[in-house]
């Protein structure tokens, strides 16, 4: 098993740039951080290159022993990038797919200008508990390998099939589904629970501040927004979306 006790070791520096995205492109890794996403990414079979642990939770990752590298409390504190190091980080081959690889999926979600980590996160582990079949970012959407994002996702990152695309392509492949626009203050709109989810669809959220551009609302054929109480404004982007999601998952 190999250990590395410096925070200068070539292997760690490499690490510590995936921090940042244009490593994370250049290379196709991520990280993965904390014991339960490393052991959902396991189950899902993601393609796991090494694991960082510290002697104390060796045991605890057994089952990825073949990929461990042992290191110091301080070389964890280096590569990890929350505030207090956790149990591991694992570095992981990004998962590359296109639209054809889900082009025979039929409850899609679609999130367009998504920027905040958070809500990205919470909506890709909702959409995995619902029963969405595969996601389409789209737009000025965060890096969904953001260790943020993935810490978010709880392991609902590796559950279902993402992948990033033009909105053009997106109406091309999936022309005979119904798009559904989550829009306010339109007088079109009709309340979730009225749609028919057991046709092919594909759901599209916007961004909390502004929501979903011009182009994907005229593209839609269904039009829906959340009935809330006149004593609040608005509901949050992941909150919101995940209310839809199991609206759907009811049918």
């Amino acid at each position: 098993m190999l250990e590395i006790t410096s925070v200068s070791n070539s292997k760690v520096k490499e690490t510590v740039k995936l921090h940042q995205k244009k490593y994370r492109t250049e290379t196709g890794l991520f990280l993965i951080e904390g014991y339960k996403p490393i052991y959902e990414a396991f189950l899902e079979k993601a393609e796991i290159e090494t694991v960082y642990t510290t002697e104390k939770y060796l045991k605890k990752f057994e089952f990825v022993k073949d990929k461990i590298v042992l290191v110091t409390g301080a070389v964890m504190e280096k590569i990890s990038t929350t505030d207090s190091a956790c149990e591991a980080v694992a570095v992981a081959k990004q998962i590359n797919i296109s639209l054809e690889n889900i082009k025979n999926k039929t409850r899609i979600a679609l999130l367009e200008n998504t920027k905040d980590a958070g809500n990205l996160g919470t909506l890709m582990r909702s959409a995995a508990a619902f029963k969405i079949d595969a996601i389409i970012l789209c737009g000025d959407t965060i890096d969904p390998y953001n260790p943020k994002v993935v810490r978010s996702t709880v392991g609902g990152l590796f559950k279902v099939p993402f992948v990033k695309a033009d909105f053009s392509k997106v109406k091309d492949i999936f022309k005979n589904y119904n798009f559904i626009a989550t829009v306010v203050n339109h007088n079109d709109v009709v309340e979730p629970q009225t749609i028919d989810y057991t046709k092919p669809f594909v759901i599209m959220l916007g961004s909390e501040a502004d929501g979903l551009t011009q182009e994907t609302v005229e593209a839609a054929n269904i039009k829906t927004t959340i009935p809330i109480s006149k004593k609040t404004e608005s509901l949050n982007l992941s909150v919101a979306g995940s209310i839809l999601f199991y609206i759907s998952a009811m049918e």
